[in-house]
C-alpha cells in the first residue's frame, strides 16, 4: 500500500469512529438529543418559576430524551398536581414523571 493509501484508510476509519461516538444507544443520548434535554430542563424549571404557588419550592428537574421528571419536595398535593401541569405543558416535554413528595 502507499503512503497515501494508508492515510486516506486510518482518516476514513478515525471520521467512521467519531461518528459512532455522538450515535444514540438505548441508555445514552445523541449530542443533539442532549442539548435538546437541555434546553427543555431550562424552560420547565422557568415555567416552574414563573409559577407562584411553586416559585419558592425546591423543585429538581431532570430531562432524558424529552421525558422530565420531577422530584424535591413540596407543601401540598395541589402542588404536585400544578408542578406537573406546568411541566406537561412545555413545549418539546413527551411526559413528565412526577416523583415530588409532601413534606
Amino acid at each position: 500500500m502507499t503512503l497515501f493509501k494508508r492515510c486516506s484508510t486510518l482518516l476514513a476509519a478515525a471520521f467512521v469512529l467519531s461518528a459512532l461516538g455522538c450515535a444514540p444507544t438505548s441508555t445514552r443520548e445523541s449530542t443533539g438529543e442532549y442539548i435538546d434535554d437541555t434546553s427543555i430542563t431550562t424552560r420547565v424549571k422557568t415555567a416552574i418559576f414563573n409559577e407562584p404557588s411553586l416559585k419558592t419550592l425546591q423543585i429538581n428537574v431532570e430531562t432524558y430524551k424529552s421525558v422530565v421528571q420531577l422530584s424535591g419536595f413540596v407543601n401540598s398535593s395541589a402542588n404536585i398536581h400544578t408542578a406537573g401541569s406546568v411541566a406537561g405543558s412545555v413545549k418539546g416535554v413527551k411526559s413528565v414523571r412526577n416523583d415530588l413528595l409532601l413534606k
